[in-house]
């Protein structure tokens, strides 16, 4: 199986102190990944080192075979991120946003319109598309960021926290639509706080904590092996007392 995301000891440091240590991960085609850890733990500065927005202080980190740090243009055409809290230009309109996200990534008006329209649909932004951001809620935004995300059709999708803010419709819409890109060879990183939903979706899942991958394994088995009722249950463990357990890292996707 094609591995899409190759990470090496990978690290990250702020004035001296370590925020991810020295994390080695495969991630391949297929698979729908969740990044659990609790706040501080590491997760959102490991998604914007894969990202390319932050530079990684040790290790390695390849991305369908390109080096984030030698290739790092050829790493943004394979990627779509939505980061976590994002702020945006919220004097454009979210067309003028769409059109911006989609010439930086060099893709035809043509083409990236064809790809838009049905995400525009199933998140119901069509009549809004004309006003400025800075009118949208909160959950408009992130379904723009999303749409952003989405329309250069990339193979490896990096989510952090995605369903802030959405309704009830649009989580099960990008619910879907995750299974569906994973099926068809994609790569999804997930992150997020919210445990119930990451059981459900992800095939396998990482515990890091404080910048140390903690666990490794398929959430369903992970549980089982623990002992524990849930895996919010076993995340409140492994946090609590990061070397208490760890499961298989050879587990594979189900």
């Amino acid at each position: 199986m094609e591995t899409l995301i190759e990470l090496q000891n990978l690290a990250r440091s702020y004035g001296g102190r370590l925020a991810v240590r020295g994390l080695s991960l495969d991630i391949p085609a297929g698979e729908v990944f969740g990044l659990l850890g609790p706040n501080g733990a590491g997760k959102s500065t490991t998604m914007k080192m894969l990202a390319t927005l932050l530079r990684p202080s040790g290790g390695t980190a390849r991305i369908a075979g390109h080096d984030l740090l030698t290739e790092p243009n050829e790493v943004r055409r394979i990627i779509g991120y939505v980061p976590e809290g994002a702020d945006l230009y919220e004097v454009l309109s979210g067309e003028e946003f769409l059109d911006l996200v989609r010439d930086l990534h060099q893709v035809p008006a043509d083409e990236a319109a064809r790809r838009r329209a049905p995400l525009v649909d199933a998140f119901s932004l069509g009549n809004d598309l004309g006003r400025a951001m800075g009118e949208y809620s909160k959950g408009m935004k992130q379904k723009l960021l999303l749409i952003a995300a989405l329309q250069h059709d990339p193979r490896v999708l990096l989510l952090d926290e995605p369903l802030d803010g959405l309704d009830v419709p649009a989580q099960e819409f990008l619910k879907d639509l995750i299974e569906e890109r994973a099926a068809q060879g994609g790569a999804i990183v997930y992150s997020s706080h919210i445990l119930e939903v990451v059981e459900k979706v992800c095939h396998r899942v990482a515990i890091i904590h404080q910048g140390s991958l903690v666990a490794l394994g398929a959430p369903r088995e992970m549980v089982e092996q623990s002992g524990e009722e849930s895996l919010v249950r076993l995340f409140l463990k492994i946090t609590a007392d990061s070397g208490a357990w760890q499961a298989s890292p050879a587990e594979a996707p189900r």
